[in-house]
């Protein structure tokens, strides 16, 4: 088989999947909004992720799990994912991704359903996932949540900041969205973000803290849109410190609460 005719093939099949869930927004999702065609190459470990991944959460028995990915180097921060979904089998048995991206690297963002290969095509950094498997009471709670778009929604907030306060409800980002939902899930009183992030506080949940200088914090807020610091406390973001949710905090605190077991990892 040709070069091109094997890249044909392999988008064709990544289109397939993708076409099967869409976005509950009608945002286009991605860093930017330039057009970038994939090369084969990314198209295969693209491919080859989702198939490798949708092969470990049908051997975990399991209807839903909180996934991560790798999409942006954060080693310097001593982090290894940077973006979380919810992974669950929709009625027909498929895996499904729910989660919130950023659109257009805007100060917005929106909820998206997704298969597992539209999911990993998005211009990983590393090509592997994580996955932490949810306590079953818990999958049961989240499952016929995240099937419903309304319910889904509850407690999304599309003001987006990629480094939002996590006891705050100004800003929203992604990773965010996913612990709060999950808190809302679990505890039927947190129908609100303010009581999903006091839930959260009292079962333990610790956020990364990153030490950004004035001068780093600058020049985020300047060139991009997606950054704002003014939901943090001053005595914490006039001393460098800048709390929020990570995906890497979010996976240890699964496991040390009893909600999900070890994160396994798919390569």
């Amino acid at each position: 088989m040709s070069r091109l005719a094997q890249a044909a093939r392999l988008v064709r099949a990544a289109l397939a999947a993708c076409a099967m869930a869409g976005p509950l927004a009608p945002a286009h999702a991605g860093r930017n909004c330039e057009a970038q065609p994939p090369t084969v190459l990314a198209v295969q470990r693209g491919l080859g992720l989702a198939e490798r991944t949708a092969q470990a959460l049908d051997a975990s028995g399991a209807q839903v799990v909180v996934l991560a990915r790798a999409g942006q180097d954060l080693t310097r921060y001593g982090l290894q994912w940077s973006h979380l979904g919810f992974a669950y089998r929709d009625e027909g048995g498929s895996w499904r991704v729910l989660h919130k991206l950023n659109a257009c690297g805007s100060a917005r963002a929106d909820l998206y359903r997704q298969g597992l290969a539209e999911f990993f095509l998005d211009d990983p950094f590393r090509y592997a996932a994580a996955m932490v498997v949810l306590t079953p009471d818990l999958q049961s709670r989240l499952l016929a949540l995240l099937r419903d778009n309304a319910q889904a929604a509850t407690l999304h907030q599309p003001d987006y900041s990629m480094v939002a306060y996590p006891w705050a409800t100004t800003y929203q980002q992604s990773n965010q969205w996913v612990i709060e939902t999950l808190a809302c899930a679990m505890e039927p009183g947190a129908s609100t973000r303010a009581r999903a992030q006091a839930w959260l506080q009292f079962k333990g949940y610790e956020p990364t803290v990153l030490h950004l200088s004035a001068l780093e914090r600058l020049g985020a807020r300047i060139t991009a849109v997606n950054v704002a610091f003014d939901d943090h406390p001053n005595e914490q973001r006039y001393s460098d410190r800048i709390a929020t949710t990570t995906a890497d905090t979010v996976l240890a605190w699964l496991q040390r609460s009893g909600l999900g077991g070890a994160a396994a990892v798919v390569r």
